[in-house]
């Protein structure tokens, strides 16, 4: 557990935290990786540039169709309408036609293993009568769950100009689908479908990572001529997730060597330790005009963190409130962060609470506050000028 020194200093918040910029290099334009066991942004490339994302933006349209099958509004043994303008549809396909009646399961499938663009205008059509109209509510829904670089024009990925996405976005986007719906995620780990026996070539899953023994279990590939070759992956070690999401490589070859890359890097050059035990009172913090003039700045939770292996101790660390703190304050009242600096990762930044209500004071008590914060400013100038 960390040593945590007693000479916290309290300090008005003014440092946010960098993106991590850890020793890694990539072909890819653009890239994303996050752990999500701890919530750490473990590297980052043109990150925030919207891109065309090709079939990775299937992943919206996947979602969508998870939350109306946990809305009830879709069950999974539902049979949907193919449309002409499924049937049409070009690139990768389940060779849907008009007379038959998917479920909401083989779409699914469909969409994740066969990469087919008819299945995603089926669900489209299926739950908002078009796909402009599923569109449109592909870009509200997106900034609700963190997206916020996204547009949408329609649920395949197929390239058009204004069908854009950031790696960023795709990386929380997948966050959200492996944390909201886990009875759903286990189709991006299956290795074929082929729906009808129609595709025998087209049958097995593009994902590079799946027999790679080292963890994979999703998620999707996508390319065009425009985007290259990209993937949002994930795999899992030991009680650790990450996902990853890049772009513009020139083959599947390269997809599938820089998959196995970032897999390797992210799991041997990070270590995950036990930081704080939650109860544990970090600092205290004065408090103006209560019948208190202290407060304790407790950790809540339990806290783990990822340091890098090759240094694996936290580095500076401070406590941030924006301070004195004024009553009343209510028992578990977030008010105050704890800071720790780490070696080529961003600094963690862990809510405190406060370890006790503190009801405002009449005069006496607002008076001794008074005192109180006055001498300890004095005290502290006249430190500084030793």
């Amino acid at each position: 557990m960390l040593r945590l020194r007693s000479s916290f200093t309290a300090v008005v918040l003014m440092l946010v935290a960098s993106a991590a910029h850890a020793a890694f290099e990539t072909r890819a334009t653009a890239a994303y990786i996050y752990d999500v066991t701890t919530g750490t942004v473990l590297f980052e490339k043109n990150a925030h540039e919207p891109l065309p994302p090709a079939s990775m933006s299937k992943l919206m349209t996947l979602y969508m169709l998870f939350d109306a099958l946990r809305d009830g509004r879709v069950t999974l043994d539902e049979e949907f309408a193919v449309s002409s303008r499924a049937k049409a549809m070009g690139g990768s396909t389940m060779f849907l036609n008009e007379l038959d009646r998917p479920t909401a399961e083989e779409l699914i499938q469909g969409i994740i293993v066969s990469s087919g663009n008819d299945a995603t205008v089926v669900v489209a059509e299926g739950l908002a009568g078009s796909e402009a109209a599923f569109a449109r509510l592909m870009n509200e829904v997106a900034p609700q769950i963190g997206l916020t670089n996204s547009v949408f024009t329609n649920s395949s990925g197929w390239p058009s100009p204004n069908q854009r996405m950031t790696m960023h976005d795709l990386g929380v986007l997948t966050t959200h689908i492996i944390e909201e719906f886990p009875e759903y995620y286990g189709y991006f780990a299956q290795r074929e479908f082929d729906y009808k026996d129609r595709s025998p070539a087209n049958r097995f899953n593009r994902n590079p990572i799946l027999d790679a023994g080292i963890g994979g279990d999703g998620l999707k590939t996508g390319h065009t001529q425009e985007a290259g070759y990209g993937f949002v992956g994930s795999a899992m070690q030991g009680n650790r997730r990450i996902v990853f999401v890049f772009t513009g490589l020139d083959s599947s070859a390269q997809r599938a060597e820089e998959s196995e890359k970032i897999i390797g890097w992210a799991f041997r050059q990070f270590t995950q330790k036990d930081v704080i035990e939650g109860g544990t009172v970090i600092a205290e913090a004065p408090v103006w005009m209560g019948d208190h003039t202290r407060i304790g700045l407790v950790a809540p939770d339990d806290v783990n963190l990822l340091f890098s292996a090759t240094n694996p101790n936290p580095g500076n660390t401070r406590v941030e409130y924006r301070g004195p703190l004024e009553a009343p304050i209510a028992e578990g009242d977030a008010i105050a962060e704890l800071v720790i600096e780490r070696e080529d990762l961003p600094e963690a930044r862990i809510p405190l609470v406060a370890d006790r209500g503190v009801a405002r004071g009449g005069f006496l008590p607002r008076v001794r506050t008074a005192a109180l914060i006055l001498f300890e400013k004095a005290l502290g100038e006249a430190q500084a000028l030793r």
